[in-house]
């Protein structure tokens, strides 16, 4: 393997480090931090993390300020409202292709995890309930997104649902939030069963709007 090579592997693991970082809430919204200790933290080289720093200010989801270091995106109002309105639109027409097209794999699977979920959270069964609730929420817009079937706007979805991952972890995922967004995101899903692409574009609606009087922004 060339120098090269070697320094931009070091760079995409470096990404993947900050990336994994971000989403888990290691680094949350708002948060600021030199740039050493943002090396220490990811344990990368200094030249590694400053690209991956690079390719995450380009995508919002860090603030660099010169001469002091970098900053998380915040979780601000206008934020949450702009991610969740780019997320609904992106959602809306990933199930509108669906529907047009007749794809619908997968779809029987994704029920049946948020209602196991739906059912678990109605039990109230356990404190790790909130990290899976989020990975089954996470399901329904991936699987939404897939159906964009566009390598542009694919990776315009990814970059926003990595600022979305930064504004889920400002706030805890409670018990009650989880009942009524797994009822939302089968009401969705319902739609896309009797193939309904406006109905699914009402009920996707819908859903942002409930996400958005969740964190008091609506």
């Amino acid at each position: 393997m060339s120098k090269a090579q070697d320094v931009q592997l070091l760079a995409d693991r470096a990404q993947d480090a900050l990336w994994a970082a971000l989403r888990s809430g290691t680094l949350r919204a708002g948060q600021f931090l030199s740039m050493p200790q943002l090396v220490t933290l990811l344990d990368y080289p200094l030249a590694a993390v400053r690209e991956a720093v690079k390719q995450a200010s380009s995508q919002g989801l860090l603030i660099t300020l010169p001469k002091r270091g970098i900053q998380v995106m915040e979780a601000s109002p206008d934020i949450i409202r702009d991610c969740l309105d780019f997320r609904m639109v992106l959602d809306q027409e990933g199930a509108r292709r669906r529907v047009s097209d007749g794809r619908y794999d997968g779809l029987d699977a994704l029920k049946e995890r948020h209602q196991q979920m739906l059912e678990a959270a109605r039990a109230n069964a356990g404190s790790d309930l909130p990290p899976q609730a989020i990975q089954v929420d996470l399901s329904l817009h991936d699987f939404l997104a897939a159906g964009l079937e566009n390598a542009q706007l694919s990776a315009a979805y990814n970059a926003n649902r990595m600022r979305i991952a930064i504004i889920q972890n400002a706030r805890p995922f409670l018990q009650v939030r989880i009942v009524s967004a797994m009822e939302e995101h089968l009401a969705v899903i319902g739609a896309l069963e009797n193939r309904d692409a406006s109905a699914a574009a009402a009920a996707i609606r819908y859903h942002c709007e409930q996400t958005l009087r969740w964190w008091g922004v609506a």
